[in-house]
């Protein structure tokens, strides 16, 4: 098959630039995309431990823009923009993420949402435009981390939205 070939060689091609983090959550795929994909649930639970996220501008929709601000725990604020490049809802996000509209530096991330059964698996794929900046995430930034905390931050969420339906 052609088209997987071609997939495969371009995996392969982006190895070196790129993050792949994953996680299982206990909720049903609708519940984490719908998490994922409106505003009043991603500020209660985006970024890594510790971190806080005020949103200046969220418009979800393919081409729409979410411009915000991660704040640190020891008060350093991030200025972040992502860019909405393709929706499937429930099953698949893509999106150029970086500090402004203009940075040159911007990566694209590619998030699925695979069910199985009440669980949720969601991988996050990041592949940066040089293998330098891919390793100035990891290193500096402590991308994967903070990509695997931040996955967590969504677990804990989505897991309390649950238990509050149950008992509500």
């Amino acid at each position: 098959m052609p088209g997987a070939r071609q997939e495969a060689q371009a995996e392969l091609a982006t190895a070196d630039r790129e993050i792949e983090i994953s996680r299982v959550i206990d909720a049903p795929r609708e519940l984490v995309f719908e998490a994922f994909t409106e505003v009043r649930h991603l500020s209660r639970w985006w970024g890594p431990e510790g971190f806080t996220t005020t949103t200046r501008s969220f418009e979800f929709r393919e081409g729409g823009e979410w411009d915000f601000v991660l704040h640190g725990p020891d008060g350093t604020d991030y200025s972040e923009w992502i860019r909405w490049l393709r929706i499937a809802p429930p099953e698949r996000i893509a999106l150029l993420h970086g500090e402004s509209r203009d940075d040159p530096n911007a990566f694209e991330s590619v998030l699925t949402f695979a069910s199985d059964g009440e669980q949720t698996r969601i991988v996050m794929r990041t592949v940066f435009p040089t293998r330098e900046l891919r390793d100035q995430a990891v290193e500096k930034y402590h991308a994967i981390e903070g990509g695997q905390q931040t996955l967590s931050n969504l677990a804990a969420y989505v897991t309390e939205i649950l238990r509050k339906g149950v008992e509500g």
